[in-house]
């Protein structure tokens, strides 16, 4: 199958790293390269690294990449990427871009079971490594499946869900994608889809528990902010409300000056603002961009410099 990535919100991203020639860069989630090459142009004597979870992405950005010898390709999750960079001696770098999700690849990709759409093998790995939807589907309690789906997936009908899945591997595992769908599109009533397909919910939550993508979104962001040099810029794009409230969060904590009590007649805390919001609100993507990928229709660009 060919790897194939929509880059999203790609000028938008370019602009917003306000790239230096001579500047050290990460694209943290490279997937098919694409926000990758358009920085790697920009630079005549800096520094790109380009990293992904996903082998099978690694193979593809190294080879796309391989044309630029500033720029190096290594297989990592994006939140461990600030202890390599120190690892290899940098002091800082300037820039930072994370295309948080999953890549188009990996959803039209039937053997990595990411999609409804498509009959395959519940995985839902990033990185093919770790615990698998199958294994959580099939082995968690119905407590735990249902908290998964609720916290993660926003899932009204969670323990409806979770006590047919236990119905159903009590006379066989689950092992499909087709299976599960079938198991929730019997667990939610049809007028509260309103027209979305009724195990989107619980596909998402599914991938975000197995990747453990909250977490590592939270830890990546302090970690990434920790090694930006003075002006750097972090810019981070998501595709869903529970990966904007911690990016939002995260940004808000980060731009916060005093934090003493408004009866206090002068600032006692001496907190400053650790950055300026480069984007008040978030950017979204152009009709023209929407008219090419849907996909990017809930994509959210927020841009932050480290003061």
């Amino acid at each position: 199958m060919k790897f194939e990535h929509f880059s999203v919100l790609l000028d938008e991203c370019i602009e917003g790293l306000n790239i230096h020639s001579d500047g050290v860069y990460v694209d943290g989630t490279a997937g098919g390269a694409g926000h990758s090459i358009e920085i790697a142009k920009k630079l005549e004597k800096g520094m790109l690294i380009s990293a992904d979870r996903d082998k099978e992405a690694v193979n593809i950005i190294s080879e796309r990449l391989k044309s630029f010898d500033f720029a190096s390709v290594i297989h990592k999750n994006f939140k461990d990427i600030p202890n390599h960079i120190k690892d290899i001696g940098l002091l800082g770098v300037d820039g930072v871009l994370l295309d948080l999700g999953v890549s188009s690849y990996q959803l039209d990709n039937p053997d990595r079971g990411f999609s409804y759409r498509y009959d395959a093998p519940l995985d839902m790995r990033m990185g093919q490594t770790g615990i698998s939807a199958k294994e959580v589907i099939n082995n968690f309690s119905v407590e735990e499946i249902a908290k998964i789906l609720y916290n993660f997936g926003e899932e009204k009908f969670s323990f409806s869900i979770a006590r047919n899945i236990e119905k159903e591997r009590n006379i066989k595992d689950i092992e499909s994608t087709f299976e599960l769908v079938d198991i929730i599109k019997r667990s939610v009533p049809y007028k509260y889809t309103k027209g979305k397909h009724p195990a989107k919910k619980t596909f998402q939550a599914l991938r975000i528990f197995v990747n453990n993508e909250l977490d590592d979104i939270s830890i990546g962001i302090d970690n990434f902010f920790d090694i930006l040099n003075p002006k750097g810029r972090l810019v981070v794009i998501s595709f869903h409300s529970l990966e904007d409230r911690i990016i939002k969060k995260k940004f808000n904590e980060f731009a916060t000056g005093c934090i003493c009590s408004k009866n206090f007649p002068i600032c006692i805390c001496n907190q400053k603002p650790k950055c300026i919001k480069i984007t008040k609100k978030p950017i979204f993507p152009s009709l023209n961009e929407l008219s090419e990928n849907n996909r990017s229709r809930s994509a959210k660009l927020r841009i932050i410099e480290k003061v």
